[in-house]
């Protein structure tokens, strides 16, 4: 339990080291051919990524933008759900961590910052960041496991 513990205190202070070194040194975003700006990781097949730094006043790829102070109090309101009443899983803790991880971002910041880019054949992907990965993955891994259990119940 405790390297558990350990694993994801790390994966929350690397999410703030990330995003520090963000604003430090990744460019903005600004819109036109790849990189976009920012600085240039690859690009394979009509595949690219690049870093470009953005602030981001909404939830996931920009939902409710501008409405910081009622996404603040909701993310708060799930962070304590996640943590006082729902059995912890490691899915679980990787949608809590990723909650945390954005919900610093608003209180130092008063946004989130996102930095991780792809385009996928010309589409822009939504620019999103760490914390935003691990709920990703959290909310993925829980469907998978609920959909194994019900699985098994149907057996």
């Amino acid at each position: 339990m405790a390297r558990l513990f350990f694993f994801f205190v790390a994966l929350l202070g690397f999410d703030i080291v990330t995003k520090i070194l963000a604003i430090h040194y990744i460019p903005p975003m600004s819109f036109g051919a790849y990189p976009f700006g920012g600085i240039g990781i690859f690009s394979i097949g009509g595949i690219t990524f690049s870093l470009n730094y953005i602030v981001n006043t909404g939830a996931a790829w920009g939902v409710f933008a501008g409405h910081s102070g009622l996404l603040f109090s909701l993310r708060t309101i799930i962070i304590l759900g996640l943590l006082f009443f729902v059995p912890k899983r490691f899915p679980i803790w990787l949608i809590l961590i990723g909650a945390i991880g954005n919900a610093i971002d608003y209180c130092l910041y008063g946004h989130v910052i996102d930095f991780l880019h792809f385009t996928f054949w010309g589409y822009s992907f939504p620019i999103f960041n760490v914390a935003d990965s691990c709920i990703t993955i959290g909310a993925i891994l829980l469907l998978l496991s609920s959909k194994k259990v019900q699985h098994i119940k149907t057996l």
